[in-house]
């Protein structure tokens, strides 16, 4: 779904900002004519690996190609990527422009990161060089280390710790084999508040307000995410990017989890300029708004990120891609699904594609064996095609998921019969996201119902105090006080327990 219109103004397009920060100490030249400073940081570490980031600044004459180049001290090695091309030989890393980034004129800054592995320790490089001119120098105050997080100080909630759901045939069992259902709400906010420039969520994450939606009886929580402002790229605002931003969903999981609720990650705002139709934002390559599928440049390396972070939680579940419609892009549905699932060059879309299939690879390659959602085509409302072309998971542990509002094309009994049901029969089935349009809970009642007979799972749209006719909201205050809609869902779920 998308966030209602007044949260979907873009943000300025070109603007480079300085990630200056506490967590990005600078190593600068000595000297009165320092031709670059650099400001690095490790935004996430793990067992194995890490994320890093550098952010250059220019401070000499105007830069038409770059190269920076840097030593580690110690036994990392990267892996990939993002707004450069990556390389590594021995120690030395290095790090070349991209064809669209390549100028920085004097006073100008540009940010890159990286995914790299490690082993015993992880130091931090002391001396970068830009086009082969040294920024000498020591690193300022702090080792760059894990990026200071303010752990959760609330109490352990009353639900008991989440289940470590896992497939079997086609129903959710717990570790101890019992059949479970993810019943709840969505939690907007962390896909749009960040690149817009105003926070991380939008309204609290507080333990009160977890408190407020674990007494509708939810025990599971979807949280949309942006991939900009997890890998932490240069134009999100560095207070509400990177190590910051990861640090906000983790605490938000820590507390979901407190109370026994189940957390879906799942990104929502992708990177990739995208001028076909039912585009939202043409005009910008920014994850601003919904884009037809994810994009190999960067959406890889963040579930890559993402499930080195959660990878020894197997209660937190992972949803690959919110609402793909590479069928708006292009009139034959076997090239949009063989498009959903291989990526690549799909015809008409603007940007080279991360298929399904390698973002699984991208989860797995981690060691994650987390549960994965893997959603449908047209705005994950058409399941036709979805038993074919799903793509190989070698851990056996992938779900269907789906999208219905009132307003989709896939919207009566009949069409879940026929499109729905012989998926739901041979794997788990969750409906990511149910809601409508009419401020009122008609159409979910329904919904709610054929999901209920057939074991489904299913999670309303949205706990946001919006209006409920444009976003649709379930909630009026944080309080947890319903919309007309969202008695509907409040006293369904209340019901079933």
């Amino acid at each position: 779904m998308r966030a209602p219109p007044r949260l979907t103004a873009l943000l300025a397009a070109g603007a480079l900002a300085v990630a200056g920060t506490a967590l990005a100490p600078q190593l600068t030249a000595s000297g009165t004519a320092a031709g670059c400073t650099v400001a690095y940081s490790t935004t996430g570490e793990w067992d194995s690996g890490f994320q890093g980031a550098v952010t250059l600044t220019n401070n000499g004459s105007p830069v038409e190609n770059w190269t920076l180049t840097f030593d580690f001290p110690g036994s990392q090695r990267v892996t990939q990527g993002w707004n450069g091309t990556w390389s590594q030989s021995g120690r030395t890393v290095t790090a070349v422009n991209e064809s669209w980034n390549g100028k920085i004129a004097t006073g100008g800054s540009l940010s890159a990161g990286f995914l790299a592995s490690w082993s015993g320790a992880n130091p931090a490089p002391t001396a970068f060089r830009l086009n082969g001119v040294v920024c000498d120098g020591g690193p300022g105050p702090g080792d760059p280390t894990d990026p200071p997080t303010d752990p959760p100080t609330d109490p352990p909630g009353p639900g008991g710790a989440p289940p470590k759901l896992r497939a079997s045939g086609n129903k959710l069992v717990d570790e101890n084999g019992a059949t479970r259902r993810m019943l709840g709400v969505n939690r907007s906010g962390g896909e749009f508040a960040c690149v817009q420039g105003y926070g991380i969520f939008d309204g609290p994450v507080d333990d009160a307000s977890v408190r407020a939606i674990a007494d509708w009886k939810v025990n599971t929580v979807r949280i949309p995410l942006n991939e900009e402002c997890w890998l932490g790229l240069s134009h999100v605002k560095p207070e509400y990017a990177g190590a910051n931003y990861i640090a906000a969903v983790e605490q938000f999981v820590t507390r979901l989890e407190a109370h026994g609720i189940t957390p879906v990650v799942e990104l929502h705002w992708t990177h990739g300029k995208y001028t076909g139709n039912d585009n939202h934002c043409p005009d910008t390559e920014y994850a601003t708004c919904q884009k037809p599928m994810p994009n190999a440049r960067y959406t890889p390396a963040f579930w890559t990120s993402v499930a080195q972070t959660f990878k020894d939680d197997p209660a937190v579940v992972f949803d690959l891609f919110n609402e793909p419609f590479p069928d708006r892009a292009t009139s034959n549905p076997d090239a949009a699904w063989t498009c959903w699932r291989d990526g690549g060059s799909c015809p008409g879309i603007d940007f080279e594609v991360a298929g399904m299939q390698s973002l699984v690879t991208a989860v797995r390659a981690t060691g994650a064996r987390n549960l994965v959602l893997v959603p449908g085509i047209a705005y994950s409302n058409d399941m036709r095609q979805w038993l074919k072309y799903r793509p190989a998971d070698p851990a056996g542990n992938l779900a269907a998921a789906w999208h219905t509002y009132n307003f989709n094309v896939c919207a009566s009994e009949s069409c879940w019969n026929e499109q729905l049901a012989p998926v739901a029969a041979q794997v788990p089935f969750v409906a990511g996201e149910i809601g409508e349009n009419t401020c009122s809970h008609g159409y979910i009642d329904r919904v709610m119902a054929w999901l209920d007979s057939h074991g489904a799972s299913y999670l309303g749209w949205t706990w946001n105090t919006w209006d409920c006719s444009s976003g649709p909201a379930l909630i009026s205050d944080y309080n947890g006080t319903p919309t007309n809609f969202g008695v509907g869902l409040r006293d369904h779920l209340k019901g079933l327990s």
